[in-house]
C-alpha cells in the first residue's frame, strides 16, 4: 500500500460535498477537514493535548517562519516537526510564498526565484523553488506545497497571468528536486479571481497532482461572493481522486460553502486569532465575549459544546480574563472555537454521508441566525 492515498466514501447527490479518506504516514485524516494553524511549530495558546481532545486531525506549519526562527536545520536535527512540536498526527507545510511576498520587507520576484528581507531583522535571503523543497523536506511534514507566487486582489489581467506561469514553472522544478518518498508533494493552482487563468492553471497543474492540490489566491480580500463564482467554476474541472485544499479559508460559512463547492480541506489562523481578542465561534453564530452584554451571563460560550471552556467558564467569567488582559480567556476561546470548527466538519460529514448535506447547509444559516452570511 502507498504512504499515501485517498478514497471518496460518499458523493452528495446534489451538490459538490463530499466525505473521504484521506490515508497518510501518521494516520488517516477524515474529509471534509479543517486544519488549525501553528504558524511557527505551535498552535498560540492550545497545547497539544487539548488540539487532540478537540478531535484535531492535522496542524499545519509555515515554511517561512520556521525557516526564520528556529532554521529549518534546527527542526531537523530535533528529528522533524512531529518531534520537536510534540505532534505525532499528520502535520502539513505551506511553501512560505505567501508570507514572503506579504511580510518580507522588500522583496524582488524573478524566475529563478524571490529575493527578499527577513521581516525578522532585515537579512537577505533568497527563495528559489529548490531552496523550499529543501527547507519543507527538512521541517519532515507529511503534506508539503509546492512553492508558489500568490498575486494579490486587485492585480490586474496580466500580472495575474504571468505569476500564474510563473507559478507553473517553479511547480516543474519543485518536483525535480522532491526527493523524500514519505512526504505528498501538493501542487498549488493560481490565477487571482480570473476564470479563465484558474481554468488555464488548473489543466496545466493535472499532471503533476498525485496526491492532492491547493487552491491558491483565494481569501484574500475579495468579497466572498467572488471567491464562490471562481470556485464554482472550476468544480466540474477538478480530479475525482484526490483531496481539495482551499488555502487560508476557515469562517464557519465558508467552510459549508466551501464543501458545497466540492473543497476537502481548509485551513485559517481565523480561529485563535479572533480568540485573543474575545470572539467565540459557535453554534449560534459570533459571540463577542468581550462586550458589556456578558459582564452577568453565567452560562458557557455555547451551551451544544463539550470543550473544557464550555464545561468550566462562564462567559461572564471569560469575558473578565479577556478585558483584565489574562492569557486564560484567549487559552480557553481558542480552544473553544478550534473545538467548534472541528465539530462543525464532523456534522458536515456525517450529513454528507447520510445524503442531506443540502438541508443540513440551510439549517446551518437559520440557527447561526444570519450571523454568517450566504451566497447561492
Amino acid at each position: 500500500m502507498e504512504k499515501f492515498s485517498y478514497e471518496v466514501i460518499k458523493q452528495d447527490s446534489r451538490t459538490g460535498a463530499r466525505a473521504g479518506i484521506l490515508h497518510t504516514p501518521h494516520g488517516d485524516i477524515l474529509t471534509p477537514t479543517y486544519m488549525p494553524v501553528g504558524t511557527q511549530a505551535t498552535v498560540k495558546g492550545v497545547m497539544p493535548r487539548d488540539l487532540k481532545e478537540a478531535k484535531t486531525q492535522i496542524l499545519l506549519a509555515n515554511t517561512y517562519h520556521l525557516y526564520m526562527r528556529p532554521g529549518d536545520d534546527i527542526v531537523k536535527k530535533a528529528g522533524g516537526l512531529h518531534k520537536f512540536m510534540a505532534w505525532d498526527k499528520p502535520i502539513l507545510t505551506d511553501s512560505g510564498g505567501f508570507q514572503v511576498f506579504s511580510l518580507a520587507k522588500l522583496n524582488k520576484i524573478k524566475d529563478d526565484g524571490v529575493f527578499f528581507n527577513s521581516h525578522v531583522d532585515g537579512s537577505k535571503h533568497l527563495f528559489t523553488p529548490e531552496k523550499v523543497m529543501e527547507i519543507e523536506e527538512n521541517l519532515g511534514a507529511d503534506i508539503i506545497m509546492a512553492f508558489d507566487e500568490c498575486s494579490t486582489f486587485g492585480a490586474d489581467y496580466n500580472y495575474s497571468a504571468l505569476a500564474m506561469e510563473r507559478t507553473l514553472k517553479w511547480l516543474d522544478r519543485c518536483y525535480a528536486a522532491h526527493k523524500r518518498e514519505d512526504q505528498a508533494l501538493f501542487p498549488i493552482i493560481q490565477g487571482n479571481v480570473f476564470k479563465d487563468l484558474r481554468r488555464e492553471s488548473l489543466k496545466a497543474t493535472l499532471p503533476y497532482i498525485k496526491y492532492g492540490f491547493g487552491i491558491g489566491g483565494l481569501s484574500v480580500g475579495e468579497p466572498k461572493e467572488v471567491m464562490y463564482e471562481v470556485l464554482d467554476d472550476l468544480l466540474p474541472l477538478y480530479p475525482e481522486n484526490v483531496p481539495r485544499y482551499l488555502m487560508g479559508v476557515g469562517s464557519p460559512d465558508c467552510l459549508v460553502e466551501g464543501v458545497y463547492r466540492g473543497v476537502d480541506m481548509f485551513d485559517c489562523v481565523l480561529a485563535t486569532r479572533v480568540a485573543r481578542n474575545g470572539t467565540a465561534l459557535t453554534h449560534d453564530g459570533k459571540v463577542v465575549v468581550r462586550n458589556g452584554a456578558y459582564k452577568e451571563d453565567f452560562k458557557p460560550i455555547d451551551p451544544l459544546c463539550d470543550c473544557y471552556a464550555c464545561k468550566n467558564y462562564t462567559k461572564a467569567y471569560l469575558r473578565h480574563a479577556i478585558n483584565a488582559g489574562e492569557m486564560i480567556g484567549g487559552m480557553m476561546i481558542s480552544l473553544h472555537n478550534i473545538t467548534y470548527l472541528n465539530s462543525l466538519m464532523a456534522d458536515v460529514r456525517q450529513a454528507i454521508m447520510e445524503d442531506r448535506f443540502t438541508e443540513f447547509r440551510e439549517e446551518f444559516y437559520k440557527s447561526t441566525r444570519g450571523l454568517y452570511r450566504k451566497y447561492d
